[in-house]
């Protein structure tokens, strides 16, 4: 077996990636390969001078042969089915989708609700506040103000049906009206004084 010179490496342009440090293991690794596929080299030429010719060309008509596969045929139906799930897949997509805005609006309505209560609950307290009774007899007594007495209290019976006169009145002068009219004008002062 004769021996190969040894042929310089270029270091500069091999590839690097990562770190730049410098690569001790780089010439045994080298040297491997070579030794490696020199022993390859040797098996495959020591193949070739034990098998006859004709036989390694047996072999390479039936790895050709082994190579053509006939065209397989997809059927129609499968495809259908396909399309069908991927139809399928979508429509769900779609629907978490949906439920996921929707969750996204009860949540945030719920929120409001919320809000919405603590702020009825202050309201409530705030009007109760305002409408305190003691307080609001407490005014009325320093006002003036008082239960109003029987003689005040006046009932009227409407169990009788309705009924209207009406009376004509005459032509009257001017005098005579006028003087109803102040007639009239100091019963009702008289009824407010009562």
């Amino acid at each position: 077996m004769a021996k190969r010179p040894m042929q310089k490496v270029n270091r500069n342009a091999r590839f690097v990636s990562g770190s730049l440090a410098y690569d001790y293991d780089y010439l045994e690794r080298e040297q491997r390969r070579r030794e490696e596929r020199e022993r390859r080299e040797y098996a495959e030429r020591r193949m070739r001078e034990a098998k006859p010719q004709p036989r390694t060309q047996v072999r390479k008509r039936i790895v050709e042969q082994v190579r053509h596969r006939e065209q397989i045929h997809v059927s129609p139906v499968i495809v259908l089915g396909f399309m069908i799930l991927a139809g399928l897949v979508i429509t769900l997509l779609m629907s978490y989708a949906q439920l996921a805005t929707i969750s996204h609006h009860i949540v945030r309505e719920q929120k409001r609700l919320t809000s919405l209560q603590e702020e009825h609950v202050k309201l409530v307290a705030k009007y109760e506040r305002t409408f305190d009774l003691a307080a609001i007899k407490e005014a009325a007594e320093s006002a003036g103000m008082a239960k109003p007495s029987a003689s005040q209290i006046y009932y009227v019976d409407l169990s009788e049906p309705d009924n209207v006169v009406l009376y004509d009145r005459a032509n009257t002068g001017t005098l005579a009206r006028v003087a109803t009219a102040m007639g009239e004008d100091a019963a009702a002062v008289v009824e407010y004084f009562k």
